[in-house]
């Protein structure tokens, strides 16, 4: 039987096939009926040697990405499967011509048709790309015409091909691609492409349509290529010189031989088409009337344009020999103290195409932006309080969280954020799916849950737990390109495990199996998981996206990682094939440091550096307590100062943080999770000696964080964690005579830090209320009375001083203030004043990093030991020849 009849006798209970209707070099149409919904559909049918090739389940499961693409320039995919062992796909039949046959026949189109006809086409590449699929073959012959409407059609082929095995398929002799609208990277076989490729193809289609001929033409293939890669293409105007000056500019930029001289998006492209001012600087010009003299010119360059015909041989035969691997480059990115990376989890990611970095730094944590070209970054307004940056697939948007829990989007091309929710995603890492859905820890880390990126979108989960084996939370995630599964770090913390490990979950099951052990990882589409081990050293490890599965050794890449908030770092691996890394000043290394008011620094003790966070000191100012940070657990230190012994308090639990002093100076109140298998978090207190068993101090609806007491110790003060829905709230309780808390400020904002005033009459908190933390007064405990705004450009962080009189916090800019107050018979505030810089020390939104000496002269404060070596950002471009050195190995 032939291909038609084995196709009818396979489907005939779903199509009647009628006739053959088009072919080409990797498939065939026939028109047929689906007898289901009694339509015309166009069956398109792989040849028999490509589909052996690729392999049906591969290339089926390749394809669907494309059925999710609904775009009304795009043409869907109904159906596709396997018959027989023919591979096939259905999609609508569209009753008009393409766009090749129109050119046929007219050969030129007017101006503003062609035009028209490429803002639709960039609309609708625009949006695939957005989703991370790349047409790979854009041509006349793949643009349908109907009803006036362009319409592109095979964005599965191309894609599922490539993805399915492009590498197999170019040693049968087929091509990804069509030689006159190829870009060069993809015609020098270029494993990675991106957007700016199908930019390429489009404007090579739009050069045809106004010029009546494709900018590269030859014989064969080979000689179309050797042009392509060898000489441009005839300038526009001189070939039609009715071609409006942006128009032909648009085209030009298009053309460019290097990706990263053309438009970034088809977005771009389409708005400069539709843009008279567009130009640009090197625009090719028509030349003056020739002369008798320029034709003597021409007669004496004979002998020149021989030597060039060999010339161009030559470059023929460099292209058909095999290409020489791609340089491999190695730098550093620099910062200056105004902008250098900061945050206590991921700073900086890398856009897909590896032409852009965005980092969270400078003492208010705004997100700035850094592209190639530029010396240095940009701040992005409204990204205050910025956490873990993420690109969106298109590279055009960057979503991230911030200190106080909210997911935000903003455009890279200027407007604010948009929030896209503010109760229920963490802080540690976030993944932009092709298929729309942003990919981020829940906000008590448990789960990973996937959101749409726009306002009041509804959270799904991703994963499960697996309690079972000792499972608290899963975090870092990152997408396999596939759109059916994810990369995440599993936390282990009960059931008397620790550690972390790399996981790899699917996405319809929501179930997740163990690869590797490891705190952060990366895909890559070198066919490599790139992950970050307990010691700090980079590894890679060959890893099949398609069975989900290791398929070879580890080995190492990088030591000496930059580890911070939960051991993670800054790894980035772009489809380009560059590497991003953060070296040195991991944040695990601080010491503790005086500061008087004038910001004259001075060590507490030069022996103890280890990771220090949320100093406090006892009543009398001879002990601290502090949060110690060794690995992926927390405890809780008491030390006698300055230079006197140490001792660990907690043991319990494998988060114990946020000290407090009991008013007598005897025990410390913390928060840890010791109950419900390290899942609740509850506040504890324990005798500063370690004598003793810590008691369980107060349980409550929603789990716990910092906590203080007044001074005649009658009331404890709290917050509930952000890690809850409603965001940080404060109560009060008597313990031993109130049965429920009392609220003190309970709002849909976030409230944060609270400290009471010596006289127990009023307190000081900080809340976003307004859009940005500011700090406010309250009464004490009838809040609800009054409130007093403290502070105007940005305030954290607030502590009343021992003597009652000043209120003591970070502003804005990251400066510690200080704000003189009365307490009696009301209250009321002088002026801020800054006291000294305090970016170079540690600062959380969400408890104090700081204490005040019994006598308000010096703050005890959190210094990183080498702020400069944490901004060691290390980039490789063509890693990727690098990694196939090392894999041979």
């Amino acid at each position: 039987m032939n291909t038609l009849e084995t196709l009818q006798a396979a489907l005939s209970d779903r199509y009647r096939f009628e006739r053959e209707i088009g072919a080409g070099g990797m498939a065939t149409v026939y028109l047929a009926r689906d007898l289901r919904h009694d339509r015309e559909v166009a069956v398109k049918v792989l040849k028999p040697e490509l589909g052996a090739v690729l392999g049906a389940d591969r290339f089926l499961s390749e394809i669907k990405v494309t059925a999710n693409l609904h775009h009304p320039n795009l043409l869907p995919l109904f159906d596709s499967g396997e018959a027989n062992g023919l591979l096939y796909y259905v999609m609508p039949f569209v009753k008009g011509e393409t766009l090749r046959a129109r050119l046929d026949r007219e050969l030129q189109l007017p101006v503003e048709e062609a035009v028209r006809i490429a803002v639709a086409v960039a609309s609708a590449l625009g949006y695939a790309h957005e989703h991370g699929i790349i047409h790979r073959d854009l041509k006349p012959e793949n643009i349908l015409i109907q009803a006036g409407q362009p319409i592109i059609a095979d964005f599965g082929i191309a894609l599922a091909v490539a993805n399915a095995g492009g590498a197999r398929v170019t040693q049968t002799g087929l091509s990804l691609g069509t030689p006159q609208y190829m870009s060069p990277e993809q015609a020098s076989g270029d494993r990675v492409i991106d957007a700016r490729s199908d930019i390429y193809s489009l404007g090579a289609v739009v050069y045809e349509m106004l010029a009546g001929e494709a900018p590269h033409s030859g014989t064969n293939a080979q000689a179309i290529i050797a042009k392509l890669m060898t000489s441009e293409p005839r300038p526009l105007l001189e070939l039609r010189a009715t071609v409006p000056l942006h128009v032909a500019a648009v085209v030009e930029k298009s053309l460019a031989k290097l990706p990263a001289d053309r438009f970034v998006s088809a977005h771009d492209f389409a708005a400069a088409l539709q843009n008279p001012s567009f130009t640009i600087p090197t625009m090719s010009r028509v030349g003056p009337r020739r002369t008798r003299a320029d034709t003597l010119r021409d007669r004496a360059m004979i002998p020149l344009a021989a030597a060039a015909a060999l010339l161009l041989a030559a470059a023929l035969w460099g292209w058909l020999r095999p290409t020489p691997p791609s340089q491999v480059t190695r730098y550093m990115l620099t910062f200056d103290s105004t902008d250098a990376p900061t945050g206590l989890f991921s700073r900086i990611t890398m856009s897909p195409d590896g032409s852009t970095f965005v980092h969270a730094g400078g003492p208010r944590q705004l997100l700035y932006v850094r592209r190639r070209n530029e010396l240095q970054a940009s701040p992005l307004p409204g990204t205050e309080g910025a956490v873990a940056p993420f690109f969106s697939p298109s590279g055009e948007q960057v979503g991230f969280s911030t200190l106080n829990n909210m997911l935000k989007v903003v455009s890279l091309k200027g407007g604010p954020p948009i929030t896209i929710n503010d109760s229920v995603v963490g802080r540690t890492g976030g993944a932009w799916g092709a298929d729309g859905y942003i990919y981020i820890p829940s906000r008590a880390g448990r789960q990973l849950v996937r959101i749409l990126p726009s306002p009041k979108s509804k959270e799904d989960d991703v994963t499960v737990l697996d309690t079972a084996a000792g499972e608290v939370a899963h975090r870092f995630p990152d997408l396999l390109p596939n759109g059916k599964g994810l990369i995440f770090t599993v936390f282990y913390g009960a059931k008397g495990r620790t550690g972390t490990a790399i996981a790899v979950g699917d996405l319809a099951s929501r179930k997740h199996t163990i690869l590797v052990p490891g705190i952060h990882a990366r895909y890559s589409v070198s066919g490599h998981l790139v992950y970050v081990t307990e010691n700090a050293t980079l590894m890679a490890v060959p890893f099949d996206g398609a069975s989900t599965k290791v398929i070879g050794e580890p080995f190492a890449i990088a030591e000496g990682l930059r580890r911070a908030g939960l051991g993670t770092g800054d790894v980035e691996v772009s489809r380009a094939g560059t590497l991003m890394y953060s070296v040195g000043g991991s944040a695990e290394v601080s010491e503790l440091v005086w500061v008087a008011r004038d910001g004259k620094a001075t060590p507490v003790d030069s022996s103890w550096r280890i990771s220090f966070a949320f100093p406090t000191l006892s009543p009398d100012g001879r002990r601290l307590a502090i949060t110690v940070f060794a690995g992926l657990e927390s405890d809780i230190w008491v030390k006698q100062l300055d230079k006197g012994p140490s001792q660990k308090l907690t043991f319990e639990g494998m988060n114990s943080q946020y000290p407090t002093w009991t008013p007598d100076g005897k025990s410390v109140t913390y928060f840890s999770n010791v109950r419900n298998g390290g899942i609740e978090y509850d506040l504890w207190t324990k005798r500063a000696d370690g004598s003793g068993q810590a008691a369980l101090q107060l349980t409550f609806t929603k789990s716990l964080a910092e906590a203080l007491w007044s001074r005649d110790g009658k009331w404890l003060i709290f917050r509930t964690n952000g890690g809850t829905a409603g965001l940080g709230d404060i109560y009060a309780i008597r313990p031993g005579i109130d049965s429920n808390p009392v609220p003190i400020a309970v709002t849909r904002f976030q409230e944060l830090s609270p400290t009471l005033s010596p006289d127990g009459r009023w307190l000081a908190y900080s809340s976003n209320e307004t859009g940005q933390h500011e700090i406010f007064v309250v009464p004490f405990p009838n809040a609800g009375s009054a409130k007093s705004p403290v502070s105007t450009h940005g305030g954290s962080e607030p502590r009343w001083s021992n003597g009652g009189g000043e209120l003591f916090f970070r502003d804005g800019a990251g400066n510690m203030v200080t704000v003189d107050v009365k307490t009696s018979p009301t209250f009321s505030f002088g002026p801020v004043r800054t006291l000294f810089p305090a970016s170079v020390y540690a600062a959380t939104l969400g408890r104090r990093q700081y204490d005040v000496s019994p006598d308000d002269r010096r703050f005890v404060m959190v210094r990183q030991l080498d702020s400069r070596a944490a901004s060691k950002v290390v980039v490789v471009d063509n890693w990727f020849e690098e990694l196939k050195q090392k894999s041979k190995k």
